[in-house]
C-alpha cells in the first residue's frame, strides 16, 4: 500500500515528467538515440556538473527538432491533464511492481513472520487471516494505530495479532521493546498485552523508573523483569526481528503484514477490514 502524493509532491512529479518528456520526444524522434536510463547514467558518471547559469542551456539535446518540439509544447500547454494522466499510469506501475515485490519477499520469509514461535500471538489463534504488525513504542503513528489495531481485531473475530517489537528510534525505544519482551518471557500473554498498551499509551520519557512504576501499576515482579531485560533471549528476539525486517525491506514502523500484503505506515481500522475482505474473497 503506497500513502498517495500530497498535492505539492504531485506538482513537483507532473513538472518533472512533463520536462523529460519533452526532453525525450524532442531528442530525436526515436532515430537510434539512447533511451533515459542510458542518458541519465552517461550524464551521472561522464559530465561535469554544470554551473547554475548553464543548466537550462544544458538541459536540451543540440540536435532539437524545434519545430517539433513546439509542437509538442503547444500540445502539452493545450492539453495539461495528459501530464497528470501519465503521472498517475506510472504511479499505478510502481506501485503494482512495489506490491509484487513485497508478496515475493513475503512468501520467502513466511516461517519467520508468522510463525517465530516467540513473538506474542493474540486476537482469534485459529483465525484465518493474521495480521502482523512491526511496532515501536515510541513512534507516535504507532501508538494511533494501536486502538485502530485492536479494533479491527476485535470486530472481525476471525484474525490471528502477532505483534513483532522492531525499535528503530533510540535508546528509549529498545529499552521499552526489551521490557515488553521480558514481560511476555516471563509473565506469559495477558501481561504483555497489558503492557503492550500501557506502554503505547504512556507520553512521558521511557526511563527505569517508569517502567519500575508500570510493574507495581500492573503488579508484576519488577526486579525478575529487569533481570530479563538484558537477557541474551531478549536480545536475540531484537536481532531476530531487526534482520527480518532488514530483509523485508521494512524501515519504519507502523508496517503490517496481513497474509501476502504489506501495509506500510498508519492505517485505521476499516482499511485493515477491506483488505481482509478481499483476502477472504
Amino acid at each position: 500500500m503506497t500513502l498517495p502524493l500530497s498535492d505539492s509532491a504531485l506538482i513537483g512529479t507532473c513538472l518533472a515528467a512533463s520536462a523529460l518528456g519533452l526532453l525525450v520526444l524532442t531528442g530525436g524522434g526515436g532515430n537510434g538515440a539512447p533511451d533515459a536510463d542510458t542518458v541519465a547514467t552517461a550524464q551521472v558518471e561522464d559530465a561535469p556538473a554544470p554551473e547554475p547559469e548553464a543548466q537550462a542551456m544544458s538541459d536540451a539535446p543540440a540536435d532539437v527538432d524545434e519545430e517539433f518540439g513546439d509542437q509538442v509544447r503547444a500540445y502539452l500547454l493545450d492539453n495539461p491533464e495528459v501530464i497528470f494522466e501519465a503521472v498517475a499510469v506510472y504511479e499505478e506501475r510502481n506501485m503494482a511492481a512495489q506490491t509484487d515485490m513485497s508478496r515475493e519477499l513475503i512468501a520467502a520469509n513466511a516461517d519467520a513472520i508468522f510463525d517465530d514461535g516467540f513473538s506474542w500471538v493474540g486476537g482469534n489463534p485459529d483465525g484465518d487471516i493474521t495480521l502482523v504488525e512491526f511496532v515501536d513504542y515510541r513512534c507516535g503513528f504507532c501508538q494511533r494505530a494501536h486502538d485502530e489495531v485492536f479494533g479491527f481485531v476485535e470486530a472481525d473475530g476471525n484474525t490471528r495479532l502477532i505483534m513483532k517489537e522492531f525499535p528503530i528510534l533510540g535508546p528509549e525505544s529498545e529499552m521499552a521493546a526489551r521490557y515488553a519482551i521480558a514481560v511476555l518471557n516471563e509473565k506469559g500473554d495477558d501481561a504483555y498485552e497489558q503492557v503492550h498498551g500501557a506502554l503505547l499509551g504512556h507520553d512521558a520519557p521511557i526511563t527505569d523508573e517508569a517502567l519500575s512504576d508500570l510493574s507495581a501499576d500492573l503488579g508484576l515482579d519488577h526486579d525478575v523483569i529487569a533481570a530479563a531485560m538484558d537477557s541474551d533471549a531478549t536480545t536475540e528476539v531484537i536481532v531476530a526481528n531487526r534482520d527480518l525486517a532488514q530483509r523485508l525491506q521494512i524501515t519504519g514502523t507502523p508496517t503490517f503484514v496481513m497474509e501476502d500484503e504489506m501495509i506500510r505506515g498508519f492505517v485505521e481500522a476499516d482499511v485493515l477490514a477491506n483488505v481482509a475482505a478481499d483476502l477472504r474473497d
